[in-house]
């Protein structure tokens, strides 16, 4: 059982940064990979970025491409979402997700994880 929990989000200008975090519980956090989804009002929950379980391998959506950073760090059971040069549509509430599905192809796919956070907002101005 992995019990997530996110925070870091609030109302950025655009063109600003923040950074969101995802901390784990219990002992099992490094055999995840970890994803980070966003679901915007009247859309459907989208994927954002993947990291593998160790963080050698790292999987972005177009959308996002070169402006996001997943990282993690095991020892603290966190998993960080770095995001700059934030544009009005990246507002959405922001969710982390474990998985055990270790293909990065795969991780886009959010019927492939088994635990989710509760979200957080992210609110971009223009």
């Amino acid at each position: 059982q992995v019990q997530l929990v996110e925070s870091g989000g609030g109302l950025v200008q655009a063109g600003g940064s923040l950074r969101l975090s995802c901390a784990a519980s219990g002992r099992t956090f490094n055999r995840y990979h970890m994803g980070w989804f966003r679901q915007a009002p009247g859309k459907e929950r989208e994927f954002v970025a993947g990291i593998s379980w160790s963080g050698g391998s790292t999987y972005y959506s177009d959308s996002v491409k070169g402006r996001f950073t997943i990282s993690r760090d095991n020892a603290k059971n966190t998993v960080y979402l770095q995001m700059n040069s934030l544009k009005p549509e990246d507002t959405a509430v922001y969710y982390c997700a474990a998985t055990t599905v270790g293909l990065p192809s795969l991780w886009a796919r959010r019927d492939k994880y088994d635990y989710w956070g509760q979200g957080t907002q992210v609110t971009v101005s223009s």
